[in-house]
């Protein structure tokens, strides 16, 4: 079992920056795929951002450019660094571990973010 937990999530205005740290249990948190995903109120989760073992990165379209997903194996930690956020960035992101050996996702409880005036 690996337990997922985020933070850095809050209220930010437009134009505003945040980061999101997701850090996930396990001996071998350099051998998870990790994912940012969001949900905003009526839609379905979505994938933001995405990260390999070997540091491959992608993004969703409407977060390319502003956007960045890393990794610190070390601190067995994932972040979101979210820059010029707009309004249509508000949801639940959620952070997603996936073992390279396992069939299974993990999945945290979700941070809150608004981007609000």
């Amino acid at each position: 079992q690996v337990q997922v937990v985020e933070s850095g999530g809050g209220l930010v205005q437009p134009g505003g920056s945040l980061r999101l740290s997701c850090v996930a249990s396990g001996s071998v948190f350099s051998l998870y795929a990790m994912g940012w995903y969001r949900q905003a109120p009526g839609k379905q989760r979505e994938l933001v951002a995405g990260i390999t073992s070997d540091r491959s990165t992608n993004y969703a379209g409407s977060v390319k450019g502003r956007f960045t997903i890393s990794r610190d194996n070390a601190k067995n930690t994932a972040y979101l660094q979210m820059n010029s956020l707009k309004p249509e960035d508000t949801g639940v992101y959620y952070c997603k571990a996936s073992p390279s050996w396992l069939a299974a996702d993990y999945w945290g409880q979700g941070t809150q973010v608004t981007v609000s005036s």
